[in-house]
Formats: C-alpha cells, structure tokens, sequence
C-alpha cells in the first residue's frame, strides 16, 4: 500500500478519535455492518476516510465545524443544583464548550435533537426514565448513535459501572465529579490552577 493510500485509510482508534467513541464502539458498527471497512491481510480492520465521512453525514456528525465551533455538552440530571453546577464549570473553561441542561429523561429526548450534542453527561438515577433507558435510546436510535454518552451517578456500585457501560456509555463517573476525570471523559484539556 503506498504512503498516499495509506492517509485514505483510517485505523479503528483514529476514526473513534474523529467521531468522539471508544474504538470498541467503531468495531461494533462495523461488524453490524453501519459502517463499512476492510481487513488488511494481517487482521486489522481499516475503515476509507470518505466511508466515515459518509457515516458521519448520515448520522448527524459535522467532522469540519467540530474543531471550530467547540464541543457541544448536553448535561442531563434531575438535582437542579448540580446540572447548574456543571454548565457553570463547562462554560467557564478556556475550551470553546457550548452546554445545553435537561432535567429529565423526556427533556433529554428532545434536546438531543434540537441542540444535537457531541456529549451527554447523564445522570443514572432519574424519577420514571432513568438513565440507563435514556441511554439505551440514544445508542438504539441510528440518528443519535454517534453521541458520546458519559455517565454520573451518586450510587458509584459496580453493577452500576457495568450497567452504563453495557448500555452504551463510554465512561461513567462518580458524583461528585472529579473535574480533571471529566475533562479526560470529554476529551479535553486539564485546566492549571
């Protein structure tokens, strides 16, 4: 393969990178065939950069206006006080961070696609729809499926770790927030000071 095809081609990481997931998520839509690739004849899976450029179109994704015009947060969580808490945190940092809050599960579903979130922080333990549904929906739904979703719960058990992360979250964090944990969950930098 020479150096110019070489660029065409993605690995699993880089285009995870690109579309803000974890590389396992980008293995499985290819094995369920959402997003096409090919085999090198080492075993390693390659994915065309006009095969995610067309994955992205159809899913929502803006790959170019994602550098210029800054991550986009949707912080979902019943405790008022907190959501409040993290859209403050979010919009005072030197990042360009654009934030959206929702209060329940129903007020998530209906941001999600008006305001079109890179992210969603999600509170696990909500009144009738709980997070875990909420993100069982988002990652079930094609249109929705490229958002990242980071969980938070007050309730930091095992079962709950592995639950979140069996529904589609990629990260899940323990209230209260360790600020430096949730910047590396939403990929971007540590604030000094």
């Amino acid at each position: 393969m020479s150096a110019d095809n070489e660029r065409n081609y993605l690995t699993p990481y880089e285009v995870a990178e690109l579309l803000m997931v974890a590389p396992v998520t980008v293995r499985a839509w290819a094995q369920k065939g959402l997003l096409h690739s090919m085999t090198t004849p080492g075993g390693h899976r390659r994915f065309l950069r006009e095969e995610v450029e067309r994955f992205a179109r159809e899913n929502g994704v803006n790959l170019e206006s994602r550098q210029v015009r800054g991550l986009r947060v949707l912080v979902v969580d019943d405790d008022r006080q907190f959501a409040g808490y993290l859209n403050e945190f979010l919009e005072g940092l030197p990042e360009p961070v654009a934030v959206a809050v929702a209060n329940d599960g129903f007020e998530a579903g209906c941001k999600v696609h008006t305001f079109r979130p890179d992210v969603i922080l999600l509170d696990l333990m909500m009144p009738d729809l709980d997070g875990f549904k909420v993100c069982r929906q988002i990652k079930q739904d094609p249109a929705t499926a490229a958002i990242r979703v980071v969980a938070i719960t007050g309730y930091p058990t095992p079962e709950n770790f592995r639950r979140s992360l069996d529904e589609g979250a990629v990260h899940c964090l323990r209230k209260p927030v360790d600020t430096a944990e949730l910047l590396s969950a939403l990929g971007l930098p540590a604030v000094s000071g």
